[in-house]
């Protein structure tokens, strides 16, 4: 088998009037990421996905790297991943050139589970058969009370756990804690995501209110340029563990954060940190020092798929994260959407990423080639001035 061909499909959604979302970065009015598809000159396709900017990734992915793999075997993953690496290496190593590249990876791994039968998670050992997974959602309101009933609808979707978004002020956050921990009670885990927002004096004032609600971490609490800043606020956290690693990229990126003793959970994104191979290479250096692994994912099902099998294949994995924020691209993309029951998601049994693309949504959803991103508020990425409009800073 051979690669023939690669492609990059940008995906974009937009919500409908009154389902945007406010969060730090402003009000969030659409959604977007990348297919990448590897083409043999057998019937097998390789799926991958990319979540960075879209434009840079299609020229990367089909004006590089393309002719650099076209009659390799896509068998040979890690020194085809090398090779990308080492033509982006002057412009990339981390941010979307990397990104791109594990786009590609992802699709590799998809035909290398292909070629032998197996899903990738079999293929890498198959620690267990079912992972766990929480809801991504429960962004800022403007009455904490919504929160109630959002986190009743993850409950009743088979979540035993879920993240919300906090680092707002201290009244909102204080509110919104005692809300959704009331409303889910203490046998399931709460997971607060600080949106990078939090002067450190306010985050330890807060640090006595999360010990009291038990969360099961504090992600993110200051910006991934901030590593003392994590450090700093170990002490006050107490058994609450430290989690980052979604704005990281590459096995060197993540070795900062390991090396240094920045965080206890690290979060790589087989879509954004380099792929399925990288995601286990940080995985193997996180289980080196004694830490856990809770891939990040946000963009879509593919990508949602693939740290679904990075994370069945470890001894230190904890969970995966599901994007519950009216994604389409988690929702429609697939022809069998993931389902979580009782907290789980059972691996998908074909070849490969053992998935299939709902063709008719990615012909919804797809823009045409050569077409750029619109203008708009992205959650992770704007594109437009009048779209950036982030909050105030964090208010006591």
């Amino acid at each position: 088998m051979r690669i023939r061909d690669i492609t990059a499909t940008t995906l974009r959604f937009e919500y409908p009037s009154g389902r945007e979302f406010d969060f730090a970065g402003g009000r969030c009015n659409a959604r977007v990421s990348t297919l990448v598809r590897v083409y043999t000159d057998s019937d097998h396709v390789g799926l991958g996905s990319v979540y960075s900017h879209p434009d840079i990734v299609r020229t990367i992915v089909e004006e590089q790297l393309q002719p650099m793999l076209v009659g390799e075997d896509p068998a040979d993953v890690e020194r085809l991943w090398h090779r990308c690496y080492s033509v982006t290496r002057w412009y990339g190593r981390k941010g979307a050139a990397v990104s791109a590249l594990g786009g590609i990876d992802m699709a590799l791994w998809d035909l290398r589970g292909k070629a032998a039968g197996l899903p990738i998670y079999q293929l890498l050992g198959a620690r267990r058969h079912r992972v766990p997974a929480y809801a991504s959602a429960l962004l800022w309101k403007r009455d904490v009370a919504e929160l109630r009933e959002e986190a009743r609808r993850h409950l009743g979707r088979g979540f035993r756990g879920m993240k919300m978004r906090l680092g707002r002020n201290y009244a909102y956050d204080s509110a919104a804690l005692r809300v959704v921990r009331e409303t889910i009670g203490m046998e399931n885990r709460l997971l607060i995501e600080g949106n990078a927002r939090y002067p450190l004096d306010q985050v330890k004032r807060l640090a006595p209110e999360f010990q009291a609600a038990n969360i099961f971490w504090l992600e993110e609490p200051f910006l991934p340029e901030d590593p003392d800043g994590f450090r700093q606020l170990r002490p006050h956290l107490g058994a609450i563990p430290l989690a980052a690693g979604e704005n990281e990229f590459g096995l060197q990126g993540f070795r900062e954060l390991i090396d240094g003793r920045v965080v206890d959970i690290v979060q790589p994104d087989a879509c954004r940190c380099g792929g399925i191979t990288e995601s286990l290479r940080v995985a193997a250096l996180a289980a080196k020092h004694g830490l856990r692994v809770a891939p990040h994912t946000w963009s879509d099902a593919v990508a949602l798929t693939a740290n679904m099998h990075v994370l069945a294949s470890l001894d230190n994995g904890v969970t995966v994260e599901v994007d519950q924020t009216g994604n389409p691209f988690i929702e429609e993309l697939l022809t069998v959407p993931p389902r979580v029951e009782d907290g789980e998601i059972a691996m998908p049994q074909g070849p490969g990423l053992g998935i299939a693309l709902d063709e008719s949504a990615v012909e919804r959803y797809s823009l045409p080639k050569g077409e750029r991103v619109p203008d708009g508020n992205y959650s992770d990425m704007v594109f437009g001035l009048r779209f950036h409009a982030p909050a105030p800073p964090y208010e006591a």
